[in-house]
C-alpha cells in the first residue's frame, strides 16, 4: 500500500519513508531522486523534521505521514503534502507547500484535494489546515480544494473541509 503513488492529472503524491526523509532533510539525493533545483525548500525541511521525529517517536507514519510532490510531466519533486499525525476522532491536521519554481499553477490546489481523497480512504471525516493571515495564496489553494474558513487567529487563518462537503473531480 506504502509503494502505491497516487495520481492526479499533473502530480503524484509518493508517501516516503525514514530512508527518504533523511536524504530530503540532508539535501542529499541520491541517484534516482529527481528534484527541482530548489528543491526542498524550508518549508519541506521544517515538515520532514516533523515527519522524522514522529516517526522516532511513534515509529512508521505512513499512510497518515509525509507525500513528496512530483510533477509527472517531468518526474521532479516540488513540494510536499501531508499529515501532522493520525486522526484524532476522525480528523486530521494536513500541511502542505511547493518550492518556489512551482508556485503559481494551480499544483497545491491538485495536491490537497489528491490528499483528501487518500483521507477519505482512510475514514478521515474532517480534515483541517492553517495558513498565514498574508498568506493569500494559500488561502485561495484551500478554498479551490473545497476548505472554507473557520476562524482567524492573530496570525492564522483556520480552515476546514468535511469529506462529505469536498468536491472531487
Amino acid at each position: 500500500m506504502f509503494d502505491v503513488d497516487y495520481r492526479t492529472e499533473r502530480l503524484s503524491l509518493h508517501a516516503i519513508d525514514e530512508l527518504a526523509a533523511r536524504r530530503i532533510h540532508d539535501r542529499a539525493p541520491q541517484s534516482g531522486d529527481a528534484w527541482a533545483a530548489d528543491y526542498p525548500f524550508e518549508g519541506d525541511l521544517a515538515a520532514i523534521g516533523s515527519f522524522l521525529r514522529a516517526t522516532e517517536q511513534n515509529g512508521e507514519q505512513r499512510p497518515f505521514g509525509y507525500y513528496q510532490i512530483r510533477r509527472r510531466s517531468d518526474g521532479l519533486a516540488i513540494g510536499g503534502v501531508g499529515f501532522k499525525g493520525p486522526p484524532n476522532g476522525g480528523v486530521a491536521e494536513i500541511g502542505y507547500g511547493l518550492v518556489p519554481s512551482a508556485r503559481g499553477h494551480g499544483y497545491a490546489t491538485e495536491a490537497v484535494a489528491a490528499l483528501v481523497q487518500i483521507a477519505a480512504g482512510l475514514g478521515v471525516t474532517t480534515i483541517r489546515a492553517d495558513t498565514d493571515l498574508d498568506n493569500v495564496a494559500s488561502q485561495r489553494s484551500l478554498e479551490h480544494a473545497g476548505f472554507y474558513q473557520v476562524e482567524a487567529e492573530s496570525e492564522l487563518r483556520c480552515y476546514e473541509a468535511r469529506i462529505s462537503h469536498v468536491h472531487t473531480s
